[in-house]
C-alpha cells in the first residue's frame, strides 16, 4: 500500500496536523488505519498516537502526552529511517527530544511540535 500524503484522508490529516488541529488529524488518519494492513497499519498507529499526544498536551494532560509519545516511539522504532513517504528518523529524534523535556518537567510553551516531513 502506498501512503499518499498529498490528498485524501492522509493529506487532510497532515494539513490538520500542521495547523495544530491534532484531534482532527487523528480522526482523518484513523479512517485510513482501519482499512490498512501491516506494515502500514502499525506505522499509521504510531502517527495517530503522536497526534493524540499533542491533543492531550493542548488539553493540559502531560501524563497522557508522555504515555502516547512513548508508545508512538516504540511503534516507530521498528521502521526504517524513511517509510511510507515520511522521514521517520527525524520524527523519532523529535519525539525523543519532546520526551526529555516532558520528563524533566521543563516548559513546553513555544516548543515546535515534531514535523512530519514527507517526500512526494
Amino acid at each position: 500500500m502506498r501512503l499518499n500524503w498529498t490528498e485524501g484522508e492522509l493529506g487532510e490529516g497532515l494539513r490538520c496536523y500542521r495547523a495544530q488541529k491534532f484531534f482532527a488529524a487523528h480522526e482523518h488518519w484513523e479512517l485510513v488505519w482501519l482499512g490498512s494492513k501491516e506494515p502500514e497499519k502499525t506505522f499509521l498507529q504510531g502517527l495517530i498516537q503522536v497526534a493524540a499526544a499533542f491533543h492531550h498536551l493542548q488539553q493540559g494532560n502531560l501524563r497522557g502526552t508522555r504515555s502516547l509519545l512513548h508508545r508512538a516511539r516504540l511503534r516507530l522504532e521498528r521502521y526504517p529511517d524513511h517509510f511510507g513517504g515520511i522521514d521517520v528518523s527525524s520524527l523519532r529524534k523529535e519525539i525523543g527530544e519532546w520526551l526529555q523535556v516532558l520528563e524533566a518537567g521543563s516548559s513546553t510553551h513555544g516548543r515546535p511540535y515534531p514535523d512530519l516531513r514527507h517526500s512526494g
